[in-house]
């Protein structure tokens, strides 16, 4: 196992006692600064020249599995993580590509070789043949060329400066490899940070005059969609408290402090008014790889609500939300129980507590999330657009490796 620096072990140590102590929770938040921490790893990481990729990826690996192991309910880390070596597996393949072309290049030129030259091609073209059933990938083309493609290039070179042999010309690819991995990690940080305005900015596309929409607690992300829909569109707004937290009435007072015309129902009124409303926009903490959607406890019940009322549910979620796993019973393995303090006063029910001899009477709790399945979500509008549930897969594909689904 290759371990990183001095300094990064300290990073990566101080960020998983924050995870494990909650002081860090929040998917942007986690997001961010794993993409952070992994950044500086990667910076710091010194790299031999044979195998400086697989360096890379194994340095990485190691470190996401500690800080995914700190706090697993904060999905977003492993989706940084996943999306980091993605990065690294694409810019591998990347200047690897460009190695082979250049060598193309020089053997197209040279006539004595032009013998060798077919061949290569040839090569080229087998190899992308065998991976027609196959994702299409630079990393599954370059992963399938035959051993006879480097054995051409080190015979075609015949000189000190051909097939970049020499020890400097590595040095170099390894300076371009860390340097193009930093630099997507630096695009990803962006991506991250400009998630809630570039959801805002289709805001207009879905909302629309005299419109009634509903919500539940509060949620960065649908703040900025309203307040950017507001702009240019007159609307109301239904806001449920989101029991036990009531993190509700903070939306509420916000979209009102707006000018937004915002009524603050209880959460068991969702149904009673819920056939006045005409779209429910909710945030995510997760989306699963089937579309599910990983949500604040309580908005399960709203969707159920919705579909009965043929109303749309639409979920906003960045792509750092993205996760390239399947839900497996979410209720018990992917959710996060609270201190029943928020929903009961234990000074109230000491005696029920106090069972004596056997079981208390009483068991509170309060878990903090809900799994919405993907048949009762309508939209997911990230980033990049609005999806349905079913595209979802297609997203997971582009953006993480298959070979990093499952992290070991």
């Amino acid at each position: 196992m290759v371990a990183p620096t001095l300094d990064a072990q300290a990073a990566v140590n101080d960020f998983i006692y924050k995870l494990k102590r909650r002081q860090v929770e929040g998917s942007l938040v986690t997001a961010r600064l794993t993409a952070v921490l992994l950044r500086q790893v990667i910076s710091q990481q010194r790299l031999a020249s044979s195998a400086p990729a697989a360096t890379l990826i194994e340095t990485v690996k190691s470190v996401g599995l500690r800080i995914i192991a700190a706090n697993p309910i904060e999905l977003t880390v492993g989706n940084v993580v996943r999306r980091v070596l993605h990065i690294i597996r694409e810019e591998e393949a990347s200047l690897e590509l460009k190695s082979l072309a250049d060598v193309n290049n020089t053997i197209l030129s040279d006539d004595e070789e032009s013998e060798d030259a077919s061949s290569f091609s040839a090569a080229v073209v087998a190899a992308a043949n065998r991976n027609v059933l196959r994702a299409p990938s630079l990393h599954n083309l370059l992963e399938s060329l035959p051993s006879s493609v480097t054995a051409t290039c080190n015979a075609s070179s015949g000189g000190e400066s051909e097939c970049k042999s020499k020890s400097g010309e590595k040095n170099s690819k390894v300076w371009r490899l860390k340097h193009s991995v930093i630099e997507g990690i630096n695009e990803l940080l962006q991506e991250i940070d400009s998630y809630h305005a570039q959801v805002a900015e289709q805001a207009l596309q879905h909302i629309h005059h005299n419109e009634v929409i509903m919500t539940c607690g509060r949620s960065h992300a649908v703040l900025q969609f309203l307040l950017e829909a507001k702009k240019k569109r007159t609307f109301e707004v239904f806001v449920a408290e989101g029991a036990p937290r009531y993190q509700g009435q903070t939306l509420a007072k916000e979209l009102a402090d707006a000018n937004l015309q915002t009524t603050l129902i209880a959460d068991a009124a969702v149904f009673a008014l819920i056939s006045r409303v005409n779209m429910v926009v909710v945030g995510a903490h997760a989306v699963m790889a089937d579309g599910g959607v990983m949500v604040p406890v309580g908005l399960h019940m709203i969707a159920l609500a919705a579909r009965r009322h043929t109303i749309p549910f639409v979920v906003l979620a960045g792509l750092h939300k993205l996760c390239p796993q399947y839900p497996q019973n979410p209720y018990i393995f992917m959710n996060d129980m609270k201190s029943p303090s928020d929903i009961i006063d234990f000074s109230d029910i000491s005696d029920c507590l106090d069972g004596g001899i056997g079981s208390p009477s009483l068991q509170t709790v309060n878990p903090t999330f809900d799994f919405v399945p993907p048949d009762l979500v309508s939209l997911l509008i990230t980033d990049i657009g609005g999806h349905t549930p079913s595209y979802v897969y297609r997203i997971v594909a582009e953006y993480y490796s298959a070979e990093d689904f499952v992290l070991r």
